[in-house]
């Protein structure tokens, strides 16, 4: 079908390999569909073990010549990347609304968000310092360098399939490695365009290469077991994250993992109802609750509990639902009919466990994938939607009594990706911030996210951190030189 682009060239189909655009063996597709109606948007090259490792063979082969350009060189690119990706800001947008549904408010956002990675690790590339370590003896020195790890592998996920990806490619790129990634199957789309927009900005061939494909396992196996891949970049599950890591044990592989979260959104009795209310919304509902570090719990304490819920489901009831290109919406489709039959028994459970339904909205008749937005009261601990990721548009409220038991509750889980507390009690600020086992915490505010802040989690969330200064060290490897000058002339 055609799509609203400007830029019709954007709608990549192929896998991108050696800076050539190639189709899977035999000439396998599979279909890329709008979850918001089920249409079939294009059908994509559908790359499996095969293409995975020619993706390899052409990063192992473009890294001498990629990470022996200069600092600058490399800025003066991811640069020029920068700047195409905000130019086609629009079309990149509706790309990402089509294949992966969420407002069109919302993805032209994302576009900007990720963009500003390449920005910054553009300028982060010229940042790459090493050290002169005082010396042990006169007749030596001792150097620290960084140098990139070599080929890096990068597998995204379909929540945020644009952002995601630019995360990980930026600092590796920046700092000289080179990249095999391989985006979601659900939404090939984004991150083909993206690839396509550094082609146009003038990436050597092999320095990216993108393997699409609905063989998770077969192309996931030929990253991990390759000795030519250094490091492993995975946004996911945990479930999938633990899987990746045994599987890049046998080749200690150098790995970082963003997974699962749980996040907790406590709200104290000396709260400002009104930011507090906003903030739950925007954490909640964002994206039709489908990202990682949504609110998936909202723990309130008692002496405001109604006030607070009362507030919330005004809020909840005006949210309108529908197709993400349509003027207006505010909650787009869930994934596929997976993720609606996953929403759906999680709120089951917790019915048929004593919660209490307080708003359901409606969500469209028809095709696409919707559930609507949901408020939940009287959540225990020990519902399974108090304890996995609801991953939807369903609000779960948990009472407490005080702040021992508001901290409790908040950690009990293995999750430790985001948290947040609404509070004016500068003392309870501190003590709840370092008593919180989560790896960013947002104190009366819940838009944490930036390129400027290290995004990781704690405990099974995972390991490592992308964007901030701290974002190219996954992606440096550290050498210390020992520089022998011999003894001075005049001994």
């Amino acid at each position: 079908m055609p799509l609203p682009l400007s830029d019709p060239s954007l709608l990549r189909r192929q896998c991108l390999i050696d800076g050539d655009w190639r189709d899977a063996q035999g000439g396998a597709t599979f279909p890329v569909d709008n979850p918001a109606s089920g249409e079939t948007l294009a059908r994509v090259a559908d790359g499996g073990a095969l293409e995975a490792g020619a993706a390899i063979a052409a990063a192992r082969a473009a890294l001498p010549g990629w990470r022996a350009l200069t600092a600058r060189e490399r800025a003066r690119l991811l640069r020029r990347w920068y700047e195409l990706v905000l130019a086609n800001q629009e079309d990149l947008a509706r790309l990402m609304t089509l294949e992966q549904g969420k407002p069109l408010t919302e993805a032209r956002g994302e576009i900007a968000y990720g963009a500003a990675y390449i920005d910054w690790f553009a300028e982060e590339a010229r940042r790459v310092y090493g050290d002169i370590i005082p010396t042990t003896a006169p007749d030596r020195r001792l150097l620290v360098t960084r140098q990139p790890v070599g080929v890096v592998a990068a597998i995204t996920p379909w929540n945020f399939p644009m952002a995601m990806l630019a995360r990980k490619l930026a600092p590796a790129l920046a700092v000289g490695c080179t990249v095999v990634a391989k985006p979601a199957a659900e939404t090939p789309l984004s991150a083909l365009a993206l690839a396509e927009l550094a082609q146009r900005a003038g990436m050597p061939p092999g320095v990216l290469n993108l393997v699409v494909g609905t063989d998770a396992p077969a192309i996931g196996g030929v990253l991990t077991a390759s000795r030519d891949v250094a490091k492993l970049s995975f946004t996911g599950s945990t479930a999938v994250g633990r899987q990746l890591l045994a599987a890049c044990a046998n080749t200690v592989k150098r790995v970082s993992m963003e997974l699962g979260g749980n996040a907790p959104l406590l709200v104290f009795d000396d709260a400002d109802l009104d930011l507090a209310v906003d903030g739950a919304m925007a954490a909640k509902f964002r994206n039709a609750g489908q990202t990682c570090i949504c609110a998936n719990r909202i723990l309130v304490q008692r002496g405001i509990h109604d006030h607070f819920v009362a507030r919330l489901r005004e809020r909840i009831a005006a949210l309108r639902v529908g197709d993400g290109l349509a003027e207006g919406t505010l909650i787009g489709p869930l994934i596929n009919q997976r993720a609606v039959a996953k929403v759906a028994d999680l709120v089951g459970d917790a019915l048929a466990g004593g919660a209490r339904l307080l708003e359901s909205g409606t969500a469209p008749g028809g095709p696409g994938f919707f559930h609507a937005p949901t408020l939940l009261t009287g959540v225990s601990p020990g519902m399974r939607i108090f304890r996995e990721e609801i991953f939807g548009p369903v609000a779960a409220i948990t009472p407490f009594s005080d702040e021992a038991q508001a901290l409790a509750l908040a950690n009990d889980t293995d999750a430790g990706l985001a948290a947040y507390f609404y509070t004016a009690d500068l003392g309870r600020i501190w003590r709840v911030s370092e008593g919180l086992d989560y790896g960013m915490v947002g104190v009366n505010e819940t838009a944490i996210s930036s390129e400027v802040i290290p995004f990781g989690g704690m405990k099974a969330s995972g390991m490592g951190r992308e964007g901030s200064r701290h974002g190219v060290d996954d992606y440096l490897e550290i050498k210390h030189i020992c520089l022998g000058i011999g003894p001075s002339p005049d001994n």
